[in-house]
């Protein structure tokens, strides 16, 4: 006898009246862990970041949970009745248990790439990458760059000149710096400083957070216009600030 095969389908999703019974029965199931003393308030979400909070506000307890859980075994729903009505944060071991097992149902960031504008009035950003790239790194360094966004309104006290995204693989440079009386050397230097950050991420020194290694330091220091570009930012940033 040939076996047959037949076509898989597709799991239907669930409809939102569905959803709406579950989320009712899950928050069912906590209420009666906790007692009488606490009404369970439970919103569903499908966000990728923030997997499930909550909020005491006797006699209720909001709890906001990702979909994931509709599914979650007595021991995971008994683990956040003791994590969010409890108090227990022995609790939450299981529950981030449980959402490393689900990460599959996670959304999925977007792909599509920010804009990002390189060709400034004065500078084209794009021009001193590559430029950048071939002297000082032999082509290695692969990220795209551009023009931030100058969206204060009051004086600062700080400024940061650029910044690199690790995950997003992009510099972004402050606008204040493409002004004809801004030297082309010290533009280089901050995008320098900023494709060092591919090379050397941060790093973690006795526990301390350390945005800037050793090695970037010293890699840094190489830079043939150091010295010219920090003489050059101390005596200009208060004018920086007011830009």
């Amino acid at each position: 006898m040939v076996p047959i095969a037949l076509p898989q389908v597709a799991e239907r999703p669930p409809t939102r009246q569905e959803t709406l019974a579950r989320a009712r029965a899950l928050a069912a199931q906590i209420a009666q862990l906790l007692g009488p003393d606490l009404k369970v308030l439970l919103t569903v979400h499908d966000n990728r970041s923030t997997m499930i909070s909550f909020r005491r506000q006797p006699p209720l307890l909001k709890i906001r949970a990702h979909h994931m859980f509709l599914d979650a075994p007595q021991a995971v729903v008994r683990s956040i009745a003791d994590y969010a009505g409890r108090g227990k944060t022995s609790a939450g071991v299981e529950i981030d248990d449980y959402i490393a097992a689900q990460q599959k149902r996670i959304r999925a960031m977007p792909t599509k790439p920010a804009l990002l504008e390189s060709r400034g009035e004065c500078f084209d950003l794009h021009e001193l990458y590559v430029h950048i790239n071939e002297a000082h790194f032999g082509n290695g360094v692969s990220a795209r760059i551009g023009w931030g966004r100058n969206t204060s309104k009051r004086r600062r006290k700080s400024i940061r000149l650029g910044v690199y995204d690790h995950k997003a693989r992009e510099i972004r440079i402050h606008p204040a710096l493409d002004r004809p009386d801004v030297p082309r050397f010290f533009v280089e230097f901050i995008v320098f400083h900023e494709m060092l950050h591919q090379l050397f991420p941060s790093d973690r020194d006795t526990g301390r957070h350390v945005h800037h290694p050793r090695a970037f330091r010293e890699r840094e220091r190489a830079f043939p216009k150091y010295a010219a570009a920090m003489a050059w930012e101390r005596q200009h940033l208060q004018e920086l600030l007011r830009r």
